[in-house]
């Protein structure tokens, strides 16, 4: 009987102990079970925040990140650098994995941004202009040089004023036609010619923002070669030889713009053409026209993108490349 009792004891001991295992194991499992659905969540979290900045990097590389603040992309990284230490201080996996994402896609954005805008300073291809500028009454002043040889040849007293719709050879007496045409193949005549106002200021700033040629119709005084370009040596060095085009007629030119004192050249011109106030062509009003070079920096260096995209858009179709009628 007493061993039989001593049994049921023992029996109702390990049935107790049992319970208990079984209590413990189950409260095991569900903190087990409750650690990986908190850490499913953190995933979950991590994941959806970090790759929220995706869409954004697309946006940032075609708009350039006008719209994002380099203060609040600084201070989100800031931040999350932050929470990636924490995490990697307490151990926490899926913080420490979701944080260092955060800080590659974040930076990239802060990166792209100041990639774009740093690009967008300097002129692409589409807002480039090409611009010829003539040389004579335009770059040089070659009237003046010629007003002082005639009255100094024949002892005269004209003006610029004297010209007003007229050239040189035009207002003297026919008989001195040729004699006040000699005058300009003189190899001396351009080499000493005075620079006109604020051209090299303004044609310096025009180089560095759009591409320019000095086109000057040579042909016409082929003894000028040589003189011309010395001169645009002397005071134009930063136009390149490659940017210097001597020729007969101008129309060769594949330009936006061409800046000239005679109208004439516009004609076939397939850009815009901008005269260049002289005394010769005051009455000449069919073109757009500027009196200075002051003007000049107005009308072309203070042009919108979208108005320069729309002349380039315009302009008929064009020979391929400037030619040279001399090297």
């Amino acid at each position: 009987m007493r061993a039989k009792r001593s049994l049921d004891e023992i029996v109702g001991r390990d049935h107790n102990r049992l319970e208990r295992f079984g209590k413990k194991g189950d409260e095991v499992a569900g903190h087990m079970h409750d650690h990986i659905t908190a850490t499913l969540l953190g995933i979950v979290a991590g994941v959806t925040s970090t790759i929220a900045f995706a869409p954004q990097i697309r946006k940032t590389w075609t708009t350039g990140g006008k719209d994002l603040s380099y203060s609040m992309l600084s201070l989100y990284v800031a931040g999350v650098s932050l929470w990636f230490c924490y995490g990697l201080a307490i151990r926490a996996i899926a913080l420490t994995v979701a944080n260092a994402a955060s800080i590659v896609f974040a930076g990239t954005c802060l990166v792209l941004k100041l990639i774009k805008e740093r690009q967008a300073r300097v002129p692409s291809e589409e807002t480039r202009l090409r611009i010829a500028i003539d040389m004579d009454e335009t770059i040089a002043d070659s009237l003046k040089e010629h007003i002082h040889r005639y009255n100094v040849q024949f002892a005269g007293d004209v003006t610029r004023e004297d010209l007003m719709g007229k050239h040189l050879e035009d207002f003297a007496p026919k008989e001195r036609y040729e004699l006040v045409r000699q005058m300009l193949g003189d190899h001396s005549f351009f080499e000493g010619l005075d620079v006109i106002s604020d051209a090299q200021e303004v044609v310096r700033e025009l180089a560095r923002t759009h591409e320019v040629f000095i086109v000057s119709s040579a042909m016409e005084i082929p003894e000028s070669f040589a003189a011309k370009y010395r001169w645009l040596r002397t005071h134009f060095p930063f136009i390149s030889d490659k940017n210097i085009v001597f020729c007969g007629d101008k129309r060769i030119i594949d330009a936006d713009y061409l800046i000239d004192d005679e109208a004439r050249h516009f004609t076939k011109f397939r850009g815009n053409g901008i005269l260049f106030s002289a005394p010769h062509n005051t009455t000449d009003a069919r073109y757009e026209r500027v009196a200075s070079w002051q003007e000049v920096r107005t009308r072309l260096l203070g042009a919108e993108p979208s108005l320069i995209f729309s002349s380039k858009c315009s302009r008929k179709d064009a020979p391929a490349a400037v030619e040279t009628a001399q090297e």
